[in-house]
């Protein structure tokens, strides 16, 4: 029996065809692909990291209005840029995105390949592939947990997968071969299209080949699709099943004359460097009175589920002192709130608790 990737190499002109024709007449209208730059594939490539576009939108059309181009982004202090960053969780990426705008303003012309786009901060091989065939046209396939579900579906690959980078490694070189030779369609003459490829491919993963109950009947590309004729696509891709850790946090809720005690990231923390969260008890040398819970809150972030306790705490005069010395924790005046950049989970916490 041929190779299923080897035959869909070989259709590769009528995938694409089937593809971008289905592209062009379906595709999201999304800020970024309206009056298209560099700037706006970045910054929306760095919003849509692990972020659906429901929620990137706004986030975009604000900081677009803040911070128009590489040079306004480049010389913003890094409290704005984390503030307008505020709720999409994350932080490493608002900070990675401010040196890149920083590096780039510096050059007299931005990199226009991928190899030289991935030594900049915050960017893998997806993301300098998604940038570099949109902004420049280079012939570099996206390989991001949609498209490894797509072609997973279309070769009708059954391998189970130990993760998703294990995964996208494994279908890089069909995702590459696809992408070679693409062409744009229409009056003038073919020319190499990358981009609308790699956009088409994201787009048909995000609106038509879901994780459950994919559309197959409505699939641009389904003639092409091994699971479908097998009728298994809602199996593939395979994984190996998540080991989920359970991990407990106690935080404290401590107000006193219209302040309230909060926590700032160090600036070396690897995910919350600035942003300011509810102390831990931990943080506070604290043992809450079980009889002062205010709520308990549930998230899962990565491979951990996380129960977090929230306590009331009354300071005294041995806390105060603690308070003092120590440069992380800082009082913040409730109508100060706004102006602080808070985790999203917890700016959600204490509006509620301070109704």
């Amino acid at each position: 029996m041929a190779n299923p990737s080897a035959q869909l190499i070989a259709r590769r002109t009528e995938f694409q065809a089937a593809l971008h024709d289905w592209y062009r007449v379906h595709q999201r209208r999304l800020p970024w692909r309206e009056a298209p730059s560099l700037y706006k594939t970045v910054v929306s490539e760095f919003m849509l990291q692990q972020t659906q576009v429901a929620t990137v939108l706004p986030y975009f059309d604000r900081w677009l209005r803040e911070l128009p181009d590489f040079a306004a982004l480049a010389a913003a202090p890094e409290a704005k840029v984390l503030k307008l960053w505020e709720g999409l969780g994350y932080y490493s990426r608002a900070r990675n995105l401010h040196k890149l705008a920083q590096a780039v303003a510096a050059m007299p012309a931005p990199p226009r390949t991928p190899a030289a786009w991935r030594e900049l901060p915050g960017i893998g091989p997806y993301t300098s592939a998604a940038i570099t065939s949109i902004a420049f046209g280079e012939p570099a396939a996206c390989v991001d947990g949609n498209v490894v579900r797509i072609l997973a579906r279309l070769t009708g690959e059954t391998k189970r997968f130990a993760t998703g980078v294990d995964a996208a490694k494994h279908f890089t070189p069909l995702a590459d071969a696809l992408i070679a030779g693409a062409t744009s369609r229409g009056d003038a003459a073919p020319t190499c299209d990358p981009g609308t490829h790699n956009q088409a491919m994201m787009e048909l993963g995000a609106t038509v080949c879901f994780r459950v109950k994919p559309l197959c009947l409505t699939c641009p590309v389904a003639g092409f699709c091994a699971a479908r004729r097998a009728g298994n696509a809602e199996s593939l891709p395979r994984f190996a099943p998540k080991q989920i850790e359970q991990k407990s946090v106690i935080r404290t809720f401590v107000l006193e004359r219209g302040r309230l005690l909060l926590r700032r990231g160090s600036a070396d923390a690897k995910r919350l460097a600035g942003v300011h969260e509810l102390p831990e008890a931990h943080d506070l040398g604290v043992k809450p009175d079980a009889s002062a819970l205010l709520a308990t809150k549930r998230r899962t972030i990565t491979r951990f589920q996380i129960t977090e306790q929230i306590f009331a705490v009354k300071p005294d005069a041995a806390l105060r002192k603690r308070i003092a010395a120590d440069g992380t924790l800082e009082w913040v005046a409730r109508d100060d709130l706004d102006r602080v950049t808070l985790s999203g989970p917890h700016k959600r916490w204490i509006a509620e608790l301070l109704r």
